[in-house]
């Protein structure tokens, strides 16, 4: 047991839990209108409460525990049962096994709260702790278990998702997508400007998510060594490079370039770096981050405009087109050159690696996509998802918390 590698994963946990609230829950609070920022910080913060006990009760067992044919992980580990201060080798042979545990929770509080993104302003707080929960079970933790716990069957084919890109991105961002789908659009979404109503808010959730974000992939490393020092750099430089591209796109394309859009960019940029980041090196992390920057930017401008669905904070345009794009991109610029325990890529003589990348973003769409109707429509039948219209007229926060988050109209 190394003292230095469990610090280190300790500090990494913290961090991963600070993306979540406050990161996220300014990002995405500063991005609704004002009748409605008091719901995303409650929904960011309970997620953290709910998520956190259903890790320890079952959650962290149904990813990680003893595997069933590649499918599930079994009970063994339900309430902790088992995982204690000794070293789990099949995970992380320097740290704890409860460290381990801990730190992987955090990346299981986030995923869904990133789906927050989709429906925000519309849905019953009831319903929304009932899908949480069901999707956290029924989504996040068996694909989880596919790729990255011992015996899952996307491992054993050889995927390559180093610190969430698949297990988290894509699966939240395809299942924002069909929630933001099958809600429909929020009143007055065709007819009128729905704007931001903080915009210092959502800077101030990016910058926090860009912190944040170093605990995410650097300390996916699970040690303290060279190959967490180069996601600590190749996070950093795909998401300078993102955030610049998107101010210069938008620049060329609107006459001037936004802090929304340069602070957009950045996230879509450590959106695409999180599965490549323990397996490609900094220059072509540059490359990573310019090309997430142009496709999320068509994804949101052209795409979602032309389609018409109503995502409200773009969580799909960002973390569903983002993290498809790294997930190749990983199948792409991975090398054995920067983790002998990956593999090389296209551009490294290695074609295989890129099919398995594909498959991977194939059956994560397949899966999240039809788990998430299913979901959905099972909750719709018992609570109903979609708050009254005169709720979401007067706004999220007075009508489900009986809250306001500011007292004096300007």
């Amino acid at each position: 047991m190394n003292s230095g590698d469990t610090a280190w994963v300790l500090i990494s946990t913290a961090l991963v839990l600070l993306m979540t609230i406050p990161g996220l829950a300014f990002f995405y609070g500063g991005l609704v209108r004002r009748k409605n920022v008091l719901s995303i910080l409650m929904q960011c913060l309970v997620i953290l409460c709910v998520i956190s006990l259903q890790w320890v009760l079952f959650g962290y067992s149904l990813s990680f525990g003893p595997d069933f044919h590649g499918i599930i992980g079994k009970l063994d580990w339900a309430g902790l049962r088992g995982v204690g201060s000794l070293p789990n080798a099949d995970y992380a042979a320097t740290i704890p096994h409860n460290a381990f545990m801990i730190f992987q929770a955090m990346f299981a509080v986030i995923t869904p709260a990133l789906i927050i993104g989709a429906y925000a302003e519309r849905v019953k707080f009831s319903a929304f702790l009932a899908f949480t929960l069901l999707w956290a079970t029924f989504v996040y933790d068996p694909l989880a278990h596919w790729v990255w716990g011992t015996g899952g069957w996307l491992k054993a084919l050889g995927a390559l998702d180093f610190a969430g890109g698949i297990v988290v991105h894509v699966s939240s961002g395809i299942s924002a997508l069909v929630l933001a789908v099958m809600l429909g659009k929020r009143i007055g979404y065709n007819h009128r400007p729905i704007r931001p109503h903080n915009l210092p808010f959502t800077v101030l959730g990016a910058a926090l998510l860009w912190f944040g974000w170093f605990g995410f992939n650097a300390g996916s490393a699970l040690a303290a060594d060279g190959l967490a020092v180069n996601a600590f750099i190749t996070t950093n430089t795909a998401t300078a490079a993102a955030g610049l591209t998107w101010a210069m796109i938008e620049w060329w394309h609107n006459g001037t370039p936004t802090i929304l859009g340069a602070a957009t960019g950045a996230v879509a940029g450590l959106v695409a770096i999180t599965p490549a980041c323990g397996f490609v090196n900094p220059m072509n992390a540059i490359f990573i981050g310019m090309i997430v920057a142009l496709i999320c930017y068509v994804a949101i401008a052209v795409v979602k405009a032309k389609l018409g669905y109503d995502d409200s904070l773009d969580a799909f345009g960002v973390h569903g087109v983002g993290g498809m794009w790294g997930t190749i991109a990983t199948g792409l610029f991975a090398e054995k050159a920067v983790n002998a325990a990956g593999n090389n890529g296209f551009f490294f003589g290695n074609t295989h690696q890129l099919l398995v990348q594909g498959v991977l973003v194939v059956v994560t769409v397949a899966f999240a996509a039809i788990m998430t109707w299913i979901i959905f429509k099972i909750v719709d039948a018992v609570i109903g998802m979609r708050v009254e219209e005169k709720s979401e007229i007067v706004g999220l926060d007075l009508t489900q918390q009986s809250e306001a988050a500011y007292t004096v109209i300007e």
